[in-house]
C-alpha cells in the first residue's frame, strides 16, 4: 500500500499499519486538560468492529444517519459506516428542548435505513413520543459505544474512489436542510489541497473546538490530521463558547501550529479575554 490512498478506507488501513500507535485524535472533557484519544490502531480497530455489524444489518450501500454529541465516538463510527461501504449522514444528536424537526427532514431527505449513536441518547430517543420521532423509532437502532469488539468478524469490502462517502447537510435555518454528496475521491482532493496550503508535516499538531457535524469542523477537524497524518486536540464547540480562552489555552499546551475558526471566534475571544 505504497501508492495513495484513493479512499478513505485505504487512508485508514494506510495509517493503521504505518503508524499504529500515533495518537491522532485527542478529545478534551472539559475544554482544558481531561483528555480521551484514539491511536491510528485503534480507530480502524473500532471502524471495523462497527462496520462488521452493520454489515450484519445488511446496511451495506445504505444511508446511516450519525447523531452524536461532540468526541471521539462520533469519528469512529463515521469511519464504521466507511468499512461497511455504507454512506454516512452527519446530523445533530436530539435534545428534548429542541425541535426534531431538522432531524425528521434529514431522515427523510437522505432516506436513511439506520442510525449510530450512543447508548445515551438511544435511551433518550425512548421518551419522544410525537408523530417524528416516531419515524425515526423505525430506523435500524446502534448504540456504538456498548458495542464489544466485533473487528474479527468484518468482511473487507470494495470502496471505488468515486462511491458515496457522505452527506454534507446544511443548517437548516433558512429552510429545509440540503444535502450535498461528497465521494471519497472529492474528500481526498480537499484534503491533499489543505496539506499543500497549509504545508503541513508531521511535526505539526491541530486544534479545533469546530462542530464536526458541519464542512470546517469535519475537514479540518477530522480529515485532514489523518490524511496529513498529524495530531489534532478536539474540545467541544459549548467548551470555547463557556470559555473562549480554553481555544488559545490549548493552542500553546499542546504547541498547536494549525487552528483556526469563523471570523465571530476571533472576535469573541478579543471581547472576552483580557491580559493579566
Amino acid at each position: 500500500m505504497n501508492e495513495k490512498p484513493s479512499t478513505l478506507v485505504e487512508l485508514l488501513r494506510k495509517r493503521s499499519l504505518d503508524r499504529p500507535e500515533h495518537q491522532v485524535y485527542t478529545f478534551l472533557f472539559d475544554g482544558e486538560r481531561e483528555e480521551i484519544y484514539l491511536t491510528h490502531q485503534g480507530l480502524e480497530r473500532q471502524a471495523r468492529s462497527i462496520g462488521a455489524r452493520l454489515q450484519k444489518m445488511d446496511m451495506t450501500g445504505e444511508r446511516v444517519l450519525l447523531l452524536y454529541p461532540p468526541g471521539l465516538d462520533y469519528i469512529a463510527a463515521f469511519f464504521g459506516c466507511l468499512y461497511a461501504g455504507a454512506v454516512a449522514v452527519p446530523a445533530y444528536p436530539p435534545r428534548p428542548n429542541r425541535s426534531l424537526q431538522r432531524i425528521h427532514a434529514i431522515f427523510k431527505d437522505a432516506g436513511a435505513k439506520a442510525a449510530l449513536t450512543t447508548a445515551r441518547i438511544l435511551l433518550r430517543m425512548a421518551s419522544f413520543t410525537d408523530g417524528q420521532a416516531s419515524d425515526l423509532k423505525r430506523l435500524a437502532w446502534l448504540a456504538t459505544d456498548d458495542l464489544g469488539d466485533a473487528a474479527e468478524d468484518w468482511q473487507d469490502v470494495i470502496v471505488e474512489p468515486d462511491a458515496l462517502a457522505f452527506l454534507q447537510y446544511t443548517s437548516g435555518s433558512t429552510g429545509k436542510p440540503k444535502g450535498v454528496k461528497l465521494t471519497h475521491r472529492n474528500l481526498l482532493h480537499n484534503a491533499e489541497l489543505v496539506r499543500q496550503a497549509m504545508e503541513h508535516t508531521l511535526e505539526d499538531r491541530y486544534v479545533s473546538w469546530l462542530p464536526t457535524f458541519h464542512d470546517m469542523g469535519f475537514m479540518a477537524g477530522i480529515l485532514q490530521p489523518l490524511y496529513a497524518n498529524i495530531s489534532v486536540v478536539l474540545m467541544s464547540p459549548a467548551s470555547f463558547l463557556q470559555n473562549p480562552a480554553r481555544w488559545l489555552q490549548a493552542v500553546s499546551r499542546y504547541g498547536a501550529t494549525t487552528s483556526g475558526g469563523p471570523n465571530f471566534a476571533y472576535d469573541l475571544c478579543a471581547r472576552r479575554i483580557r491580559c493579566q
